[in-house]
């Protein structure tokens, strides 16, 4: 297969870019070089700006693929321009939407490629639903080749998934868990989530390249395994081989609070909600994915990779004065509830 990816070195891509040149594919990633030191030997880049047109077409030439991958792409007008530069030089193109998009609150916990894609509370989900009706509009008009793929939460050797974070990642909250200060988890800790690490994540992706009976089709792609954020902060701790310290906050009261993380649409648009996927509709399509990385196996993996690697321990010291703020707020407003 001779693949594009436009990006290709993020959480997701960079899995997916690994997997395809480890079975030979022919790989070529268009992006600026940022981040392209750890690529394996056999990918080609082709460095370039995706918002410059001009340029892009100069250096795809008259390239054609059987495959472009879309990961950058967040509004509707990057559809359009990625549309403009790939009419008629691809078989297939799949776009990277996001789970998040489903309906919030959900009428039913278990999520499948039919269930609503209606947020209000996010206008990156919505800017998402944009993005797949432009996609599918042009599908239906005029047979472009798309395939649209709706991850989760999913993450890497970088990074732990988190329910409340900082604008520096998940460091700051590990480091808080090392340091035995109380950590904020939303809501009391007990509601159900899905995460999924980028290798098992890849694999399905792979399996949807060059398929026929993918095209003008959304698969969500994720675990079949859901677990409690409790579960997800106490396995943090126990790779760090201290006992968690627990500050439970109502994701409202964090969304209230938290106006410079976006709060409200990441917890009460997303990840307050207990969610559970059906897959049934990608393995259809691709027999052999499963889920090999449990959330506790991997959580404990990704945290001895980040110890390991002092270039992913990044300080976040205003999101570690916030949350002993929000534990102060919070502690004053019950000592004035209860001295009344």
């Amino acid at each position: 297969m001779k693949v594009l990816f436009i990006g290709g070195t993020g959480t997701i891509s960079m899995a997916i870019t690994r997997l395809l040149a480890g079975r030979g594919d022919e790989v070529y990633l268009l992006n600026r070089g940022n981040r392209n030191q750890s690529l394996p030997e056999n990918v080609s880049v082709i460095k370039a700006d995706i918002n410059d047109e001009i340029d892009v077409l100069q250096k795809l030439g008259d390239m054609t693929f059987d495959c472009v991958g879309e990961f950058i792409g967040f509004v509707p007008a990057q559809l359009e321009r990625d549309h403009r530069l790939f009419a008629g030089r691809t078989k297939q193109f799949i776009y990277i939407s996001s789970a998040s998009a489903y309906q919030k609150p959900l009428q039913n916990y278990i999520i499948t490629e039919d269930t609503p894609l209606v947020n209000p509370y996010w206008e990156y989900s919505r800017n998402k639903k944009a993005c797949e009706e432009y996609l599918m509009k042009k599908y239906s008009d005029d047979g472009f080749p798309v395939t649209i793929v709706r991850p989760s939460h999913t993450y890497d050797e970088r990074s732990v998934p988190l329910g409340v974070h900082g604008k520096g990642g998940s460091w700051q909250v590990v480091k808080r868990i090392m340091q035995g200060k109380q950590v904020i988890i939303h809501g009391d800790g007990t509601s159900l989530w899905t995460i999924t690490h980028n290798s098992d994540f890849a694999k399905a992706y792979a399996g949807l390249i060059g398929n026929p009976r993918a095209i003008g089709q959304a698969f969500h792609i994720t675990s079949d395994e859901s677990v409690s954020w409790n579960t997800i902060y106490n396995a943090i701790a126990e790779a760090v081989g201290v006992e968690l310290k627990p500050y439970y906050v109502s994701s409202q009261m964090l969304a209230a609070l938290g106006k410079d993380y976006d709060l409200t649409g990441s917890l009460i648009g997303d990840k307050a909600n207990s969610v559970v996927f059906d897959n049934s509709k990608v393995k259809a399509l691709v027999p052999d994915f499963k889920c090999e990385i449990s959330a506790v196996d991997g959580i404990k993996a990704t945290v001895k990779s980040i110890l390991a690697h002092p270039e992913y321990q990044n300080d976040d010291d205003e999101f570690d004065r916030w949350c002993d703020n929000v534990i102060k707020v919070c502690e004053k407003a019950k000592e004035e509830f209860i001295n009344e």
